[in-house]
């Protein structure tokens, strides 16, 4: 890497409070160090299982009904990263904005691979052992698998 090269920071958001937290800590513990860097806001937006939908009665779902459902997903995706946006404009800092369609763990490791992304922040449910064997922690899966430091921002209880 260039000496005059910027770091790319990634934050992983989704709808969650405990990302908004991650985010929200990161613009005020992290300001000096991010407004140094490029930040890339991204989101992933899982894939949908229609199975489920007339499987019974029709065999697949209509191809009008996961038209719909999908640009829905894309409008949530643009106006969740629309907000994160604003909110680091009021700490004075640029972001770019990122989303891909896919599982998010996946999503997220293969875009800090994509994008070469120095650093990534995501926040944690802070489920307990019981629950992440069961759901999954994407923030776990993370921190295992990302091609880069990984920060997780825990809420305070």
């Amino acid at each position: 890497m260039e000496a005059d090269e910027k770091k790319t920071v990634m934050v992983a958001i989704d709808e969650s409070e405990f990302s908004r937290y991650a985010l929200q800590w990161s613009l005020e513990y992290l300001q000096h160090t991010i407004s140094n860097c490029h930040l890339i806001l991204f989101t992933a937006i899982p894939v949908l299982d229609f199975s489920y939908i007339y499987a019974s009665t029709y065999g697949a779902a209509p191809q009008q009904l996961i038209t719909s459902m999908l640009e829905n997903q894309k409008k949530a995706a643009v106006t969740l990263l629309d907000k994160a946006k604003d909110m680091c404009a009021k700490h004075g800092i640029v972001a770019e904005t990122r989303s891909e369609v896919g599982d998010p763990k996946e999503a997220i490791c293969e875009a800090v691979e994509k994008l070469k992304i120095h650093l990534l922040v995501i926040g944690s449910h802070s489920r307990g052992t019981i629950q992440r064997a069961f759901l999954g922690s994407v923030s776990n899966y993370c921190v295992h698998n990302a091609k880069c430091p990984a920060l997780v921002v825990r809420k305070p209880v």
